[in-house]
């Protein structure tokens, strides 16, 4: 799979400048940081309520309290079983609630992984959450190129490496570290996201509620507050994982296979090789795994033709929900996604989606993932290693490679992929769709409302980081960053209408 290095505008110019990259924050590591003030949990008999608006003025300093999120907390009594070990999703994932959760690391182990964080090695913590202990749990860092690039100490010809520079790095947290079935509030996994690269907040979170809202099976997201032995870390997402766990949620018949980053059809325009699927498996790997579900679909794609790709399109996946996917993903531009094609000598690879197939109907569906990149290339200022050339449908040199933008990036156009060229002539169908997610996910009053919402949930978190660590958004940047992603939605409304 082609790894593309994802960075924001103002950081692919620091990559530009030189041949020999070497890029880092300005920041301070996380043994540098102040202790937070107020990170106790909020209990049901003392509440603070989030202000109804966003204040026009912005404090000099965080307010001696730092009024949180609406939030319950149920204290265990000594013979209790501890709610996490039966409370729901749900709770977690609550649009109305901003969590904290606080790790305890052994100084040497967190400084093992602060020296290389790019090595995603995880080590032994323990969780603390409204005021129950869970552990052990791994710890690690996670993400990509994209994600590491402008915090680590040094980046060479697309390589990331050396220590940690930013104050957040994204997370991974393993529940049942220790080998037991042991679940928090029914999962397993827990994934913060540093947004180090969206000065919003917002994106990730706005655009997979939008996917949620058109109906396509989708990862929860909210946003939560990190304390990592004993000091704030910073605001993170926190993004559900997509596993089995959320295919037994989502789908009727949820025990099929669920398949990362492999799209139905290769670079060749053939079906995906057997090989190529059971390497992106994360579900039924160990049960002699039968990939021919979702090798059969393209196959059949194929040798209907296009008088016979609507039948194929209904039997073996669900094509109002294939098109309303198309519809959000465009609109939120996310060009690090399953529509952009990144091209080298090796071929063309597409990634950041996930397939699943339910076994039961034989149908797929595609599921939208990593929406970091997400948003950044509505406006005139594009991130040049992520922007796709083409508009929904077109086709740029005959689907042949070529470059695009300063860098001479290659890619390939989406519409020469036989899956989603056999999308397009359903332009009809596509449009009401648009008209419905103008009209209502997607409409300016709703997604304001949402925007504000959310700016009131999160802002104390922001000022409180902002005052503690040096490469943390101020609330004033901060709030100018979320006034002009509302002017690249109403770009983007433009456009789609």
């Amino acid at each position: 799979m082609i790894a593309p290095l994802r960075c924001s505008p103002a950081r692919a110019a620091a990559l530009l400048a030189a041949p020999l990259v070497m890029v880092a924050c300005a920041g301070v590591a996380a043994d540098d940081a102040v202790t937070a003030p107020n990170t106790d949990p909020v209990s049901d008999a003392a509440v603070e309520t989030v202000p109804d608006t966003v204040p026009n003025t912005v404090p000099d300093s965080v307010p001696e309290t730092v009024p949180t999120a609406v939030a319950t907390t149920v204290a265990p009594t000594a013979d209790a079983e501890p709610r996490a070990a039966f409370g729901d999703a749900d709770y977690l994932y609550a649009q109305d609630r901003l969590h904290t959760f606080e790790f305890t690391v052994p100084e040497a182990s967190l400084a093992s992984i602060d020296a290389d964080p790019s090595a995603e090695e995880y080590v032994e913590a323990s969780m603390m959450f409204e005021g129950e202990e869970i552990g052990p749990v791994g710890l690690r860092y996670k993400g990509s190129v994209g994600s590491f690039v402008g915090c680590t100490s040094e980046t060479v010809d697309l390589e990331v490496g050396g220590e940690k520079t930013c104050t957040k790095l994204s997370m991974k947290v393993k529940i049942n570290w220790d080998g037991t079935d042991r679940e928090f509030y029914g999962v397993r996994r827990l994934q913060f996201h540093s947004q180090n690269l969206d000065a919003t907040n917002l994106h990730e979170r706005l655009g997979y509620w939008l996917f949620d809202e058109m109906g396509i099976e989708t990862p929860r997201s909210t946003h939560a507050r990190v304390v990592v032995n004993g000091e704030f870390v910073g605001l993170f997402g926190l993004t559900e994982q997509v596993d089995g766990r959320f295919t037994r949620d989502r789908f009727d018949d949820g025990k099929g296979n669920l398949y990362k980053g492999e799209w139905p059809f290769d670079s060749a325009f053939g079906p995906r090789s057997q090989e190529d699927l059971l390497g992106a498996l994360r579900t039924n790997e160990d049960d002699e795994p039968d990939v021919s579900i979702i090798s059969s679909f393209a196959r059949e794609l194929l040798a209907a033709g296009p008088d016979g790709q609507r039948a194929v399109l209904e039997q073996r996946a669900d094509l109002d929900d294939l098109l309303a996917y198309t519809v959000v993903d465009r609109a939120i531009r996310h060009d690090d996604g399953p529509f952009h094609w990144y091209c080298s000598e090796n071929g063309c690879g597409n990634q950041n989606f996930y397939w699943y197939e339910q076994p039961e109907d034989r149908t797929v569906h595609l599921i939208p993932w990593d929406l970091d990149a997400a948003f950044e290339n509505i406006g005139p200022d594009k991130n040049p290693f992520t922007a796709v050339a083409d508009e929904w449908g077109s086709r740029t040199a005959d689907c042949e490679i070529f470059a695009f933008e300063e860098l001479d990036r290659l890619q390939r156009s989406a519409a020469c992929d036989p899956l989603v060229a056999s999308l397009i002539p359903f332009e009809a169908e596509r449009q009401a769709i648009v008209d419905e997610f103008l009209a209502g996910p997607f409409s300016q009053a709703t997604v304001d409302a949402k925007i504000d919402e959310w700016v009131a949930q999160i802002e104390p978190a922001v000022a409180e980081a902002s005052s503690l660590h040096a490469d943390a958004i101020s609330v004033s940047d901060w709030l100018t960053a979320v006034e002009s992603f509302r002017t690249d939605l109403a770009t983007s409304r433009n456009g789609l209408g």
